[in-house]
C-alpha cells in the first residue's frame, strides 16, 4: 500500500510539472542544461525552474541542434527568457555569436529578436551573466514570426566607426514621416581584422545630445552602448513616440566600436499572408 502511495504521488507531481511546462516545439526550457564554464552550476525543480549560479561572462547552454544538425529559425522573429525572480546583475543572450541582447538589473523576461540575421543554421542559444549571480529561469519560448517590415533607405555609404573615430548624422527630414512602432535598421559589418578584439558596439544618440534612443534601452550597457555579434549583418530599434518626437527635432547620431555602417532604413510593421 505504501509503495502505491509513493509511485501515485510520483505521478501526480510529474504531471503536475508537465501541465505547468507543457512543451512543444517552440518551448525550449528544457535544453538548458549545461554551462560553459564548469565552475558553474544547474539545477532544475520539480516545477521546472531553472536556478544558474552564474559566473561573470560564462552561460547557460542550450545545444538546440535537431539529429545533431543546425536549426532553421528563419520563421522565428525572437526568443524570450522569462525569469521567476528579477535579475541582479545584467544578462545577456548569445544566439550562435550572431545575435547578442543586453538586458539591465530587475527584468523579470528578456527577448531577443532575430531582425535581419541570417538564422538558418543555429547551433546554441546561452544566457549570460555580466557578474556572479543566480539566475532562475522559468521559460524560454520562440516566438513565431508574421511580421513583415517595409524598407525605405534614409541613409547610405561606408562609415567605419573604428575606435569612436568616426560616425554618421541622419537629419531630420529622414523621420518626417516616422511614427510610433516604426525600427530604425543599421545594415552593419563587424571589423574582425584583429583576432583579438572581443567585442563590438553601436551607440545611438539623438543629434547634437548625450541622450540615446529609448526604444533599444533595455538592450544598452552602463555606457548606452549596443553591443554587436561578431557575425552580426544588421541591427534594429523599435521607435517610441519620444524617440519619434526627438528624430524629428534632432536627427540621428551613431558611432561606436569597430562597427561598419553601410546603410540605415526606416521599417514599418506589416504582416505576412497566411500560407
Amino acid at each position: 500500500m505504501k509503495t502505491i502511495c509513493i509511485l501515485a504521488t510520483c505521478a501526480l507531481l510529474t504531471s503536475c510539472s508537465l501541465n505547468l511546462h507543457p512543451e512543444d516545439e517552440n518551448v525550449l526550457t528544457t535544453k538548458f542544461n549545461s554551462t560553459w564554464n564548469v565552475h558553474e552550476g544547474v539545477e532544475r525543480n520539480i516545477n521546472g525552474v531553472i536556478t544558474y549560479d552564474a559566473l561573470p561572462w560564462g552561460g547557460l547552454v542550450a545545444d538546440v541542434k535537431y539529429r545533431n544538425m543546425p536549426v532553421d529559425w528563419s520563421n522565428y522573429e525572437s526568443i524570450t527568457f522569462e525569469f521567476a525572480e528579477p535579475t541582479k546583475v545584467q544578462t545577456q543572450i548569445m544566439v550562435s555569436d550572431k545575435l547578442k541582447t543586453l538586458g539591465k538589473p530587475g527584468i523579470s523576461s528578456l527577448t531577443c529578436y532575430f531582425d535581419g540575421q541570417d538564422l538558418k543554421s543555429v547551433n546554441e542559444v546561452a544566457l549570460q551573466a555580466s557578474d556572479t549571480s543566480v539566475l532562475k529561469v522559468k521559460n524560454v519560448f520562440l516566438t513565431p514570426g508574421r511580421s513583415v517590415w517595409e524598407s525605405s533607405p534614409i541613409w547610405e555609404g561606408d562609415c567605419a566607426l573604428g575606435n569612436w573615430e568616426n560616425g554618421l548624422v541622419v537629419k531630420p527630414e529622414q523621420f518626417t514621416s516616422a511614427i510610433e512602432g516604426d525600427k530604425i535598421e543599421f545594415v552593419i559589418k563587424t571589423d574582425v581584422s584583429d583576432p583579438d578584439r572581443g567585442y563590438w558596439l553601436l551607440k545611438t544618440v539623438y543629434n547634437e545630445t548625450e541622450n540615446t534612443l529609448e526604444g533599444n534601452d533595455s538592450e544598452l550597457n552602463q555606457w548606452g552602448c549596443a553591443m554587436m555579434g561578431q557575425a552580426a549583418t544588421s541591427y534594429r530599434i523599435l521607435l517610441t513616440a519620444n524617440d519619434v518626437k526627438n528624430l524629428r527635432e534632432n536627427g540621428l547620431f551613431v558611432n561606436g566600436y569597430y562597427t561598419n555602417v553601410s546603410q540605415v532604413n526606416l521599417l514599418r510593421r506589416g504582416i505576412a499572408p497566411v500560407q
